[in-house]
């Protein structure tokens, strides 16, 4: 591991600091300079989801307090976006870390995919693909999705475990009865902001033919970005077990 992470720290200081010059991109470089600093950065770039403090310590085999100084350094110079977990219990709140939306790139990711999702909405929208088309293929994707689970959980806290993985932050609300599940970070939300009803329908037939294959719940309401009461989250009712599993 730390092979890799000593190669990709070479590779990245050869890769162009985009929208950055003279003493900011400096910064930015002395920054990323350090070692561990830079093993934090590549841990929370390369997470789906946010990360707690815990979460990068746990993951480099560091002490909390070893990591927190790097984080703080790294949100003082735009690098990371900082945000209270609302979940956390009584005592010193948690704080959620993710690469800020402007911050360079540093050859981290396939700069190719986003490039490629852009022209393809468009592509979409100017053939005038409807928001029930973009659900039914949603709705394919969600049920091979749900054929790569594992079968032991079913319904609510397997949605949830689903849009954890893809990055979504879930926090759900519920009941014996069924849960609402809110969307604190959303991947999707660049794409989803230029065209809410492609990407929007796109995320909800995926949780709907996801929720359908592992059986255990039903959507009951999907509310989408625009929806200006509840955004992004979707609401589920419990239901008995399908007489047939899937395999």
């Amino acid at each position: 591991m730390a092979i890799e992470r000593e190669q990709a720290h070479d590779d990245a200081a050869h890769e162009p600091v985009e929208e950055q010059s003279g003493p900011a991109r400096l910064e930015i470089l002395k920054a990323l300079g350090d070692n561990t600093r830079y093993a934090v950065f590549l841990e929370i770039a390369r997470s789906a989801k946010p990360l707690a403090t815990a979460d990068v310590a746990r993951s480099l085999g560091l002490h909390p307090n070893t990591v927190r100084p790097h984080l703080e350094r790294m949100r003082e110079l735009g690098l990371l976006d900082q945000r209270v977990d609302a979940r956390g219990g009584p005592g010193r709140p948690q704080h959620l870390y993710t690469v800020a939306p402007d911050a360079p790139s540093l050859g981290l990711e396939p700069p190719a995919f986003p490039r490629l999702a852009r022209m393809l909405l468009q592509v979409a929208a100017g053939a005038g693909v409807a928001f029930e088309d973009a659900v039914e293929v949603g709705r394919e994707q969600g049920t091979i999705d749900a054929t790569r689970r594992r079968r032991s959980t079913q319904g609510v806290a397997a949605l949830r475990s689903e849009l954890s993985d893809l990055g979504f932050d879930p926090e759900d609300i519920g009941d014996d009865d069924g849960a609402t599940i809110a969307f604190m970070h959303c991947p999707f939300r660049e794409l989803a902001q230029s065209d809410p009803a492609l990407v929007c329908g796109l995320h909800r037939g995926m949780v709907e033919g996801f929720v359908d294959a592992v059986g255990g719940a039903c959507v009951t309401a999907f509310r989408t970005l625009v929806d200006r009461d509840h955004p992004c989250q979707v609401d589920l009712s419990s239901r008995p077990e399908p007489e047939v599993a899937l395999r």
